[in-house]
């Protein structure tokens, strides 16, 4: 992973103070446009901001300085760090500009429409936004319902499509697999089968099974079992 440097405009504020670089190799540095380290030069721009030095932070050494001040077309390295910090994740809401902040309601709108899936949680991390505002919103009690329009967070930039696709796919996971009803198939010797009812031959006043019905029920189950199948 590339080494990130601190505070980049301050940076970029020292090395224009104390250092013979171009605005492109200060710009290259620090990640910033050549125009806006010419405004820093100019005093247009970072009024206020205090330089830090990118030597004493261990970020830049004298020997890079001094090859990019005798070569304009070098490019400064930034040094690995001595000690790496973790990364710290990210915990609550996402952060929103104030110039996306307007769009949320129409991205939540579209979210809770076209992903009812979606848990309020999910939806707060992929917009940046509270389960109080995702309520009135999903039950049109929000002060500006009329006149919201559901809109793609994606579109809008509130959040990657990748970031989506997986709070989708946590949500397919999470969701129950419902039972599939199965097609149960009768056994060929039951319904072929005479019903045993009939089979039963007839008992007499006297309670005896007489010797014709019998006989009769007998020749009834032969002719069963022989029946040709597609008749």
């Amino acid at each position: 992973m590339a080494n990130k440097l601190l505070m980049p405009k301050a940076t970029a504020v020292w090395l224009v103070d104390n250092t013979a670089l171009s605005f492109d190799q200060i710009a290259q540095f620090c990640a910033l446009h050549p125009l806006e380290v010419k405004a820093i030069a100019d005093g247009d721009s970072a009024q206020g901001i205090k330089g830090l030095d990118p030597v004493g932070t261990g970020q830049l050494s004298r020997e890079e300085i001094a090859a990019g001040e005798a070569d304009s077309t070098y490019k400064l390295k930034i040094l690995d760090p001595k000690v790496r910090v973790p990364e710290l994740k990210r915990k609550g809401p996402r952060y929103t500009p104030l110039s996306k902040r307007q769009d949320r309601p129409n991205a939540i709108q579209w979210l809770v429409r076209n992903h009812p899936e979606l848990k309020d949680a999910q939806i707060s991390r992929l917009v940046g936004t509270t389960k109080a505002t995702i309520d009135q919103i999903r039950n049109r009690t929000h002060w500006n319902s009329a006149n919201l329009q559901p809109l793609d967070p994606v579109t809008l930039g509130l959040c990657s499509q990748i970031e989506l696709d997986m709070e989708v796919a946590k949500s397919a996971k999470s969701k129950p697999v419902e039972a599939v009803a199965e097609d149960t198939l009768i056994p060929a010797a039951v319904t072929q089968a005479p019903d045993t009812q009939d089979a039963q031959p007839e008992k007499s006043e006297s309670g005896e099974y007489s010797a014709d019905s019998v006989f009769a029920k007998l020749n009834a189950l032969k002719s069963a079992e022989n029946k040709p199948e597609d008749e």
